[in-house]
């Protein structure tokens, strides 16, 4: 347990960063399933959400909550999925 003040002000920080990146990593496996599902039936269907998935994927990156190629290695295999 955190003793001092600013010991526990950066466990609050890291619980509300936390929070944050927990939901940018749900949306996006979220969307990649989706993509998934959907590439098995009608691969035009999935390309249209590719863009979504792609937005969803970068921001994760960007935001540090994956590896930079880790976000390419899953956009390139949705990209091959979908065509």
């Amino acid at each position: 347990m955190p003793i001092t003040k600013s010991a526990k002000k950066a466990i609050r920080g890291s619980l509300r960063k936390k929070a944050f990146n927990d939901g940018r990593k749900k949306v996006m496996k979220e969307l990649i399933k989706k993509i998934e599902k959907i590439a098995k039936k009608d691969k035009a269907e999935g390309l249209k959400m590719l863009s979504s998935a792609f937005q969803a994927i970068d921001k994760a990156a960007g935001k540090g909550v994956i590896k930079k190629n880790n976000a390419a290695r899953k956009k390139a295999r949705l990209s091959r999925l979908v065509k």
